[in-house]
């Protein structure tokens, strides 16, 4: 498994000579190995004062680099294949994983993207592809559904420390990921969403620290929020009671509060799923608790225009997806994001904007559904944030 903030370092072992000798040699050869590269790469501008030119070109650190290869490298090397650059040479396995990362975070075209490290087309093609099945492969258990007490405490209590919301376990939002397609597809109706573009829906669950949870991705663009979501496993799992059903937590005498996410008014009011009051002449108590709602929130829109600043391939510049390999393309760029949060590859995160304009253009659309139970939970939460709860 990948590292995971919270568990404890293991101590350290000193290296006998031959380790160190090895570790050495690894070291030159990877060096050796970007040195050449990027000596290589056409019309590559210079960065920045002050940026690191490996982070100009692929927004990673070379730790994270690293640690990615070293998750798909079997599966990558395992396939058969001769890749070999326009003037003849063979490409390293570090050269194969840097296109393919060069293609997701960037977005450039297949020809583009060809140009700068002087290759084909079809090449860059292969290579991004190969990457993205091993990357899903061998990527997933960053992206997964807290599964101890202890991990989902340590999400509750940050959650708690934004804007005070007891026992919230996550913040749902959706994304648009466009594409082009052209009027004669005949299937470019159907991806036709509310805004008049061709898009793929993303709905995400994400903790305090901006890292996905939940994933749903496939549905076409016009699919309203609510029926994505009810669509869902996790929205099945809540039903049955399987989810959300950990400790609740008192919040006065006789009055307790059960685990819960929160969403916009695209969601439906449910026992696990908390939205906004609606309307703008609301009670002080009510106007207080949407504020709350709402900078809490910003976490996931967060998270979503990060995932889209990092990994411009799903930003909407991809030409003519197949609309099959999108969603692995999506849930692939989301492992990558994780994959940032969990090495606390805190230069990069430092480096990127906090921007929550994810979705630029796209109107509010308002889901009147709820459940009593729902309302119940809501009311409880307003009053106690408002302090007025009896002792």
């Amino acid at each position: 498994m990948g590292p995971v903030r919270g568990l404890k370092k293991k101590r350290k072992v000193e290296k006998k000579p031959e380790e160190n000798a090895s570790a050495s040699s690894e070291m030159e050869r990877s060096v050796d190995w970007w040195d050449a590269l990027s000596k290589r790469m056409n019309g590559l501008q210079s960065p920045s004062k002050g940026l690191d030119k490996f982070k100009s070109v692929f927004k990673i650190s070379r730790k994270t680099f690293s640690y990615i290869c070293s998750l798909v490298m079997e599966d990558m090397m395992a396939k058969p294949g001769n890749f070999t650059f326009s003037n003849g040479k063979p490409l390293s396995f570090e050269d194969q994983v840097a296109v393919a990362l060069r293609r997701l975070s960037s977005g450039e075209s297949l020809v583009t993207i060809g140009d700068l490290f002087g290759l084909h087309r079809s090449t860059v093609s292969q290579l991004t592809w190969r990457f993205v099945e091993a990357m899903e492969e061998r990527g997933l258990h960053h992206l997964h559904w807290p599964s101890t007490d202890a991990e989902m405490m340590e999400i509750k209590s940050k959650f708690e420390k934004i804007q005070g919301l007891p026992n919230c376990c996550g913040v749902i939002d959706t994304t648009h990921v466009t594409m082009c397609l052209p009027s004669s597809d005949p299937e470019s109706k159907v991806w036709l969403d509310h805004e008049k573009n061709h898009s793929m829906v993303l709905q995400a669950i994400v903790d305090p620290e901006m890292r996905f949870r939940d994933i749903v991705t496939g549905w076409p663009g016009k699919i309203d929020d609510w029926l994505v979501f009810q669509s869902s496993n996790f929205y099945k799992l809540c039903d049955k009671g399987e989810r959300l059903n950990g400790k609740k937590v008192e919040v006065s005498k006789g009055s307790e509060i059960g685990e819960y996410i929160i969403g916009d008014l695209g969601y439906p009011l449910l026992p696990y799923l908390v939205i906004p009051y609606k309307g703008k002449e609301l009670p002080e108590i009510n106007t207080e608790f949407n504020k709350r709602h709402s900078a809490t929130r910003l976490v996931a829109r967060r998270a979503l225009a990060r995932l889209k600043e990092m990994w411009k391939i799903i930003q909407g510049v991809m030409w003519r997806p197949d609309k099959h390999k999108l969603p692995r393309i999506i849930l692939v760029c989301c492992l990558l994001h994780n994959i940032v949060i969990d090495l606390e590859d805190d230069d990069v995160q430092d480096e990127m904007p906090l921007s929550h304009d994810h979705d630029s253009g796209y109107r509010q659309r308002i889901c009147e559904s709820f459940d009593i139970e729902g309302v119940h939970l809501r009311d409880k939460l307003s009053v106690y944030l408002s302090g007025k709860l009896p002792p």
